[in-house]
């Protein structure tokens, strides 16, 4: 049996002693990224009660788990809804409505747009990011790509006035990405949550007041 790589090997060890995935497992959380999503959105006051909320690459589940307990502690009578979208299958979370399938493709899409039976989308959240090869020649522009497609998604669910929070890896594209934000969005601030780990490239953009009028 091969023996794991030292690479491995650390980030192995680096997971099991985080403090955020010990926290993540006795709360009963599916990952440790739905505190980067807590620190996001309390400090920004993200949630209204009632709030639709489309979660793009939800799998396996962290961020729509946390949006669906948190909008419901706003106002049990008007939980708003979440719409969790993967190409990966998730297990079914209760007051999570999943779509199987990749946004990319029309017939997804349409399901989306029954699904939401003329809702105005209130809040996009995508915590994707490609499958890594190690080499950032690749990774980048594959992660740039994902960004490019949720925000392409936004342009045309997100109602006027709504917001986009997004991870993004820094690297070649994007200022350039960052700048095209904030010709479609009134406000947007760059994040670094205190979950994230230091060593990792990734950062938040919260884009807050989509405009009616791209500039």
């Amino acid at each position: 049996m091969a023996t794991r790589s030292k690479s491995s090997q650390r980030w192995l060890k680096e997971h099991f002693s985080d403090p955020y995935v010990k926290k993540a497992q006795a709360e009963g959380l599916r990952s440790r990224a739905a505190y980067k999503l807590e620190e996001l959105v309390e400090r920004d006051r993200l949630l209204k009660p009632g709030m639709v909320v489309v979660d793009l690459g939800a799998a396996p589940g962290g961020w729509s788990q946390w949006v669906r307990q948190a909008l419901g502690s706003l106002d049990q009578a008007n939980p708003g809804r979440v719409v969790a979208l993967d190409i990966l299958e998730m297990p079914p979370l209760a007051g999570v409505e999943f779509l199987h399938g990749d946004f990319r493709e029309d017939d997804v899409l349409a399901r989306l747009e029954a699904t939401l039976q003329g809702a105005p989308v209130d809040l996009v959240l995508s915590d994707m990011a490609p499958n890594k090869s190690g080499v950032d020649a690749v990774d980048l522009p594959r992660a740039m790509h994902l960004a490019e497609l949720a925000m392409d998604f936004a342009d045309h669910h997100l109602r006027p006035g709504g917001t986009l929070l997004i991870k993004l890896f820094q690297g070649v594209g994007f200022d350039e990405y960052v700048r095209e934000l904030r010709r479609r969005y009134a406000k947007v601030v760059i994040r670094k949550p205190a979950a994230s780990r230091k060593r990792s490239p990734e950062v938040y953009a919260l884009a807050q007041g989509r405009l009616a009028q791209i500039k």
